[in-house]
Order: structure tokens, then sequence, then C-alpha cells
């Protein structure tokens, strides 16, 4: 009797894990219709990055983005229109010194 209680017992205070498994599955097309608007918005996003050549045009970007992944693509944009003025100020750089 007591091995009965016992087993009782620990069943009622076990967690349902079909439960979270059943809302997942509600949620899923939900998430996955979010997650590929967030996606596109992204792609949209960087073919923006693309087009500004100003790092203070990006950095009120950045400075006004809200999501994580927003805030990587700009900071890669960022980084990238950077290497390209370095590069360009060294090729000068290499132009003058061989006149």
């Amino acid at each position: 009797l007591e091995r009965d209680e016992e087993a009782l017992a620990s069943k009622r205070f076990r967690p349902e894990r079909g439960s979270h498994r059943q809302d997942n599955k509600e949620n899923w097309p939900r998430s996955q219709h979010l997650e590929e608007e967030q996606q596109a918005a992204l792609a949209t996003l960087s073919q923006q990055l693309e087009a500004i050549t100003d790092v203070e045009e990006l950095t009120k970007l950045l400075r006004a983005a809200g999501e994580y992944e927003e805030r990587k693509l700009i900071r890669a944009a960022i980084r990238k229109l950077r290497a390209e003025e370095i590069k360009a100020a060294a090729l000068a750089g290499n132009t003058q010194s061989t006149q």
C-alpha cells in the first residue's frame, strides 16, 4: 500500500511532458511564419545597407535598431565600409609614393 501511495505521489508531482510539446506544435506554424518574415526583412535591410556609403548614417541606423540581428548586419556594414576606406587610403598612399 505504501509503494502504491509513493507511486501515485510521484506521478502527481511529475511535470507534464506532453503539454509542452503540444504547445510547440500549435505555435510552430506561427513562429515559422514570423521567422520567415524576419528573414525577408533582414534581406531587405542588407540590400539597403549595401547602398549606404556613409559611416555616420550607418551609425544612426545602428542606434535606432532594436533587434540583435539588425544591429549585427549594420555593424558588419560599418566594418566593411571602414575596411574599404582604409584600403582606398592605402592605395592612395602607395600611388603618391611611387610618383
